[in-house]
């Protein structure tokens, strides 16, 4: 396999949850900022936690100024300001007050960390709780995300979030070790997943599950530095730059490349955070893995009940799987958004693949958020002109095509290596519970024949099915494989791309 890294690594890291302003970076802190821009950290968070008088030493409160200065030393760094749950027997009207007061900075751009720690339990859990609403409270009133602690108080955590309405705030479950119900249920109320260095730890097998289970959309990677160094440098002080070996190992067990991962998760800091650029290059062709997607159009032939894109922004699909509920993602795939204004022609295609493309991907996809053998002229003439460059070429469809055009169009795409068939149910019945087509009856019929089709001039044919919950995944495999005679895949329902 092609290095993709090393051919396009161009995307930077955003560690969202450092504590820069620990005394173990007193005497480094410049080289540590230093390190992190050299590793390729486009921002940092760094979390201003209050702190009580430490009467041994006879010194003063600790207020949150110093954080707020050491951010607009750098302009990559951003703070947040919060009591963490340890302290907050000692916290007084005033240190609320203060987070308050100086929330208004533009460089703030959240409210914690904040929750419950039971593990410790160095404040009673009554003023934990306490203090955790208050927090909330605040981060509503303030209109910023929050940043949540959780240890060993996964049950009441989720109940102060459900009850305080946090799906109406938005946040981060900061080092999140939970289990996989606990990450559905706070998927379900909006929130982020952030992952430190643990994730690279051998024996963290508990935690390498959740990675490969959860949507990198809803991912954010942290070092909580200087704790939780990550191999090979466990067991040192953590720091900003270690944070690229978090990102291996997520790339790793997600089946991405390091670029994927970078894209999508700075992304989302960016997002929840309110930082950074916005989202407004249209992509005609995007990366992902080691293949070249190229999104042609955005018209589709039908209106899927499962499809992200028909969901209302901040308002849940018609459909959810093992609990996970899904809005709109403004027609972002992994990270790349995708929006056209005008399709594009030929010209704008080749233009964007580039230069020895058969050197940089190991495939060429036609697929975009559209069908894309609406424009089949485009895809024969572009395809056609990629595969005499030494291209392998694949094409996303629905199945429709010939019904689309009125003829066979399979003899026409012989110049094809895959092409991957959206089958989505075993019989015409259920296809049309999950798939609103305007072909109505004919759609499924003329979806297995395509596939039967397809074999005769295309060398590799695959059957995909969205894992919609209550369809008969058995089922589906068993018209795919034994009935059509074609390779059959599962699709996530909560991952696209």
């Amino acid at each position: 396999m092609r290095s993709y890294d090393a051919l396009y690594n161009q995307y930077k890291l955003i560690d969202t949850h450092a504590h820069l302003d620990d005394p173990k970076f007193n005497k480094d802190i410049d080289e540590v900022i230093k390190r992190a821009k050299d590793a390729g950290l486009e921002k940092i968070i760094t979390v201003g936690c209050w702190q009580p008088p430490h009467p041994s030493e006879g010194e003063g409160e600790k207020g949150l100024k110093h954080i707020i200065e050491l951010s607009e030393r750098h302009d990559f760094l951003y703070t947040a300001l919060g009591i963490h749950p340890h302290d907050a027997k000692d916290a007084c009207d005033g240190a609320f007050s203060e987070i308050k007061k100086l929330a208004n900075h533009p460089k703030v751009v959240a409210i914690g960390e904040t929750g419950l720690d039971y593990h410790y339990e160095r404040s009673p859990r009554h003023i934990q709780k306490t203090s955790f609403i208050k927090h909330i409270q605040l981060a509503r009133e303030l209109n910023l995300p929050l940043i949540i602690h959780t240890r060993e108080a996964q049950n009441d955590t989720l109940d102060i979030l459900n009850e305080e309405g946090v799906n109406n705030i938005g946040g981060i479950m900061h080092c999140f070790s939970g289990s996989y119900e606990m990450a559905k249920k706070c998927l379900d109320m909006g929130l982020y997943l952030s992952f430190t260095g643990v994730v690279t730890f051998q024996k963290a097998s508990n935690i390498h599950e959740l990675v490969r289970k959860i949507p990198i959309e809803k991912m954010l990677i942290e070092t909580d530095c200087p704790y939780l160094a990550p191999e090979p440098h466990r067991g040192k002080r953590n720091e900003p730059s270690f944070i690229v070996e978090t990102a291996k190992k997520i790339a790793e067990l997600k089946g991405l490349s390091f670029d994927d991962v970078a894209r999508i998760t700075s992304l989302n800091a960016k997002d929840i955070f309110g930082i950074g650029e916005k989202r407004n290059e249209i992509k005609i062709a995007y990366p992902i893995r080691n293949s070249l997607y190229l999104n042609i159009t955005n018209r589709c032939t039908n209106y899927c009940t499962f499809c992200a894109k028909h969901a209302p922004a901040g308002l849940p699909s018609k459909v959810s799987i093992g609990g996970f509920k899904r809005g709109s993602n403004d027609y972002t795939v992994k990270g790349h958004y995708l929006r056209l204004k005008e399709e594009p022609n030929f010209p704008d295609v080749i233009r964007v693949v580039g230069e020895r493309p058969a050197e940089k991907y190991d495939e060429i996809v036609f697929c975009g958020y559209g069908e894309p053998l609406i424009r089949l002229d485009l895809v024969k003439e572009a395809g056609l002109f990629l595969k005499k460059q030494g291209c392998k070429i694949r094409i996303d469809t629905d199945g429709l095509g010939n019904l689309i055009h009125g003829r066979n169009i399979l003899p026409e795409l012989k110049f094809v290596d895959t092409i991957s068939v959206s089958l989505n149910a075993p019989d015409s019945e259920t296809y049309h519970k999950l798939v609103k087509t305007p072909f109505g009856d004919k759609a499924f019929p003329a979806i297995v024949w395509f596939l039967r089709e397809a074999k005769k001039h295309i060398s590799k044919v695959v059957a995909t099915v969205v894992a919609v919950p209550g369809l008969d995944i058995e089922a589906c495999r068993k018209m795919a494989e034994d009935e059509i005679g074609v390779t059959f895949r599962v699709r996530e329902y909560d991952e696209v791309g």
